[in-house]
């Protein structure tokens, strides 16, 4: 069997739990779930009413619980009432421009919040396998013009990269203190790179950016054009996560750990060159322009290294940045022509993604 396809056929029937759910990545991961069959459980913040928790009409799908991260006994209550199999912990504040307005909160929510969650993990005896996802920021950026690998030094430099630095730092403390071989909890961080993907409307990041300035025909304006950046399409980490999540749960000892999720060193592009294919995909004679104004620090270069995945989990990136582009801008452009029915054209990229996907989604 394929082993994407085993992967998917591996959560049919699982209980997972997902935090963050109603964000982007969130709700890619839980449609996802869906179509592979699990029974998905929700913990978040209340949904954004034009997000893509909405659009994929997920609330209809999935147990949700509206509540902070950082109110642990009310998340503690609420993982064992739901007794999961596999937790994927996503919620967090998740911009770097918003972290340096508020790096009190940011610094709050992601590190406090991953504590919350790994006490409502130790309190549960169902859960076999949690994934705490962080960043592709994570590492202390010199500049290097080579990927950075998973055992290289860990210390971001703005509150976001720094704060998402710790949630490794405090993963790593309880995995040995508690979930250690004496335990069957598999306990394991990932770490990807910058994703796209149709229905991410976060302020300050590029595709979002490229597609409100399409939307309304105006030129796009780009911050930094010559960053080099690890850019995938979010099904590609989304799919190392569930992965992981599965390997760890077979296979304790020999698959937990930390792993770098993205492509290849010499399929990273500038973000200049990425602004260029998603206006050849969009047409109607769309440009872009550079105008920076920001005083905050922003690396030049930041590449990780994956072959610890694509080694040890045989997991690989199955879109180029080409593809991933040209399905961003496709999904981005039948939100606009049919917005009410982006669940099943999402459904639709999914399968295209795996190949054939059984749809289970109910």
């Amino acid at each position: 069997m394929d082993i994407s396809l085993d992967v998917l056929d591996f959560y049919r029937g699982k209980k997972i739990f997902v935090t963050g759910h109603t964000g982007f990545k969130g709700s890619w991961l839980c449609r996802l779930l869906l179509n592979a069959g699990a029974t998905v459980t929700g913990y978040s913040l209340e949904p954004e009413s034009k997000g893509l928790f909405n659009l994929f009409q997920l609330s209809e799908k999935i147990e949700s619980y509206t509540g902070d991260i950082q109110n642990m006994d009310f998340l503690c209550d609420t993982v064992s009432k739901v007794r999961p199999d596999i937790v994927f912990h996503l919620a967090a504040q998740p911009l770097v421009l918003q972290s340096y307005v508020d790096p009190v909160g940011t610094f709050r929510t992601n590190i406090m919040g991953t504590v919350h969650i790994l006490e409502a993990v130790r309190r549960c005896e169902t859960i076999r396998s949690i994934v705490n996802i962080t960043t592709d920021k994570v590492y202390e950026n010199k500049e290097f013009l080579w990927a950075y690998r998973e055992n290289e030094n860990l210390c971001g430099i703005d509150p976001y990269s720094n704060s998402k630095s710790c949630s490794e730092l405090v993963t790593f403390s309880y995995r040995n203190s508690f979930f250690h071989s004496g335990d069957n909890r598999a306990l394991s961080t990932a770490r990807s790179g910058n994703v796209i993907g149709g229905g991410d409307f976060a302020a300050d990041r590029i595709i979002p950016d490229c597609f409100r300035a399409a939307s309304k025909g105006k030129a796009i304006v780009v911050r930094s054009p010559h960053s080099v950046r690890p850019y995938q399409h979010v099904l590609d980490c989304l799919d190392g996560y569930l992965l992981l999540a599965k390997k760890q749960y077979e296979e304790k000892e020999r698959f937990e750990g930390s792993y770098n999720f993205g492509p290849s060193d010499e399929k990273c592009l500038t973000t200049g060159e990425l602004v260029d294919q998603f206006c050849h995909y969009w047409g109607d004679h769309l440009t872009w322009f550079t105008q920076s104004d920001s005083v905050h620090h922003e690396a030049t270069y930041l590449k990780i290294d994956s072959m610890k995945a694509r080694t040890i989990l045989n997991w690989k990136q199955k879109w180029t940045i080409t593809e991933a582009v040209e399905k961003t801008v496709d999904w981005y452009k039948h939100f606009l022509n049919e917005g009410n029915n982006i669940a099943a054209y999402t459904d639709a990229q999914i399968s295209d993604y795996y190949g054939s996907v059984n749809k289970n989604v109910r």
